[in-house]
């Protein structure tokens, strides 16, 4: 998703290093999974994101919005992905209930 920004402004540089080949910059940044997002030297993302929290995290760094304000972005997603993964136990697809 960072290259994709990247392409759409020129205010925006990514770039996609292999820790394996540059353990410095792997202890730099304290990976300890991959993907791992480093945005402006200060904010991280671990793993693969939705699309809504990579942008947050991008308008974190850039002071446009808070870490409380992401936080709550995290546990609204949470929240969803729990009540849709609960109804999809509920009425498994297929299986019509009357």
């Amino acid at each position: 998703m960072g290259h994709s920004l990247a392409m759409a402004s020129d205010k925006i540089r990514a770039d996609m290093v292999e820790s394996i080949e540059f353990p410095h910059l792997a202890n730099k940044y304290s990976v300890q999974g991959v993907p791992r997002t480093v945005i402006n030297e200060t904010t991280y993302l671990d793993g693969m994101a939705p699309e809504p929290l990579f942008v947050a995290k991008v308008l974190e760094a850039v002071g446009m919005m808070s870490a409380e304000e992401v936080q709550k972005l995290v546990d609204h997603m949470l929240a969803e992905a729990e009540k849709h993964e609960h109804e999809s136990h509920e009425h498994p697809e297929g299986h019509e209930h009357h």
